[in-house]
This record gives C-alpha cells, sequence and structure tokens, in this order.
C-alpha cells in the first residue's frame, strides 16, 4: 500500500526550482553599504560561487575592504564549504553588526558539523530568535533537534522552513526523509504531490530515511555543505 501511494505521487512528479534568499539591511550592529563598485565585484564574486568556484570567488573578495560585513559573510561561507579553519573566525566578527544572525548561523553549522550539539542548538536558537522568517535557520536547527531526538520539534522546523522558503529543496527534502523515517507514507506521497518533487528527490529522501533507521538519528541528511551548496553559495543578495 505504502509503494502504491508513492508511485501515485511520483506520476505527478515535476522539477522544483530555487528562489534566492535576499539580504536584509536591518538588524542589531551596523553595517556600511557597499559601493556601486563594490557591488559588481560581490556579484561577481556571487557568481563564480554558484559555479562551483569558490577559489576564484575569495580571490576577488580577497579585493574587497575586510571592513564589510558582507565580504567576510561570504569569505565565511565559501571557506566552510571548503573545509577550511578560516571560516570560524570570519563568522565570529559578524557578531556585533547587522548580520550578527549569519555570524550565530554559521557558527551554529560549525558546531554542528563537529558534533558539539550544545553550542549547535545554542548558536542556531539565536539566529532563530534574530531572524525567525530565515528557512535556513530553521532548517538547520531542525536538523540539531533531529539529532537530539527531538523528532517532533525536528518536524515543526522543517516545516516552517518550507512553508518560508518558497523553492529551497532542503527543507523539502529533510521533511519528506522524516515523514518516510515515521512509516507516515500517506503524508509522504501528499507532500511529494503538493510540491511535485523530483524523483531523485524522492529517492534519495527514502536513502536517508533507511539511514537514520539503520544508523540512529545523527544518520547525515539533506544539509550545507553539499552539492547543493554550490548553486546555493550566494544566496546573500547586496
Amino acid at each position: 500500500m505504502k509503494r502504491m501511494l508513492i508511485v501515485g505521487a511520483l506520476s505527478l512528479l515535476g522539477g522544483c526550482a530555487s528562489a534566492p534568499v535576499t539580504m536584509d539591511w536591518l538588524g542589531q550592529g551596523e553595517c556600511q553599504r557597499p559601493t556601486q563598485d563594490q557591488e559588481l565585484t560581490l556579484n561577481l564574486a556571487r557568481d563564480m560561487a554558484a559555479e562551483g568556484r569558490g577559489h576564484a570567488a575569495l580571490a576577488h573578495l580577497q579585493s574587497l575592504p575586510a571592513s564589510l560585513p558582507e565580504v567576510r559573510l561570504r569569505q565565511a561561507r565559501i571557506y566552510r564549504s571548503l573545509d577550511r579553519p578560516e571560516a570560524g573566525p570570519l563568522y565570529e566578527s559578524l557578531l556585533g553588526t547587522c548580520l550578527a544572525a549569519d555570524g550565530h548561523h554559521g557558527l551554529g553549522q560549525l558546531a554542528a558539523a563537529r558534533g558539539d550539539q550544545r553550542e549547535a542548538l545554542e548558536r542556531l536558537r539565536e539566529a532563530q530568535r534574530r531572524v525567525p522568517t530565515d528557512a535556513r535557520v530553521r532548517n538547520d536547527l531542525g536538523l540539531v533537534l533531529l539529532r537530539e531526538g527531538r523528532v517532533e520539534d525536528a518536524r515543526f522546523e522543517f516545516l516552517t522552513a518550507l512553508e518560508l522558503s518558497q523553492g529551497d529543496p532542503l527543507p523539502a527534502q529533510n521533511l519528506l526523509a522524516l515523514l518516510f523515517y515515521q512509516d507516515q507514507y500517506q503524508q509522504a506521497a501528499e507532500l511529494v504531490s503538493r510540491l511535485r518533487l523530483p524523483a531523485e528527490a524522492v529517492r534519495r529522501a527514502e536513502e536517508r530515511a533507511r539511514g537514520m533507521k539503520r544508523e540512529g538519528l545523527t544518520a547525515p541528511m539533506a544539509q550545507r555543505p553539499s552539492d547543493l551548496e554550490k548553486r546555493l553559495l550566494a544566496e546573500v543578495e547586496p
């Protein structure tokens, strides 16, 4: 029966494009706006990062003043995707600026990657408090809650991220994997049909759910950095 539900949903599948995430300059602390020329360089670096050319993007970002918080944020995200230690201090430098929420978010991601659940949860909770409508923060918070065994709380965060994201595939994939893990195949089929998720995303979610049942809730799920981040590193718009 459960296979029939999924097969039926797969018959309605279609593509799901990811929508860009824009920068909100409002926040705690202050940030200097980049000049027009600096914005051009930021856009060039953004495009390079989106193409998977992180090293080239870093080279262009290094030509900009490090005093600009947005420059440091983009550098931190690329360094994190490259698993470089420079990411941590750069995220730390954002605390106290208008990008403090991004700083806490990045530090939470780094803490989660090294298995420090306590710091990850504290950082992501703080990021969520500052930017409650940021789908990326809610998604990553859901991952940390899931690893704590707080399944329903994680599901709440994935649902919130999904409704806020309007196209980001990560919350949908994580929620779908969680539904498979909970054997809620009717709801999984409805989600696949409603979002017109591609067949590959469904297969990945099923694989993750099997991994969660086999390895426990610490099994990997859809998160950054990943192959998806090569297209999403440019999620901060000037």
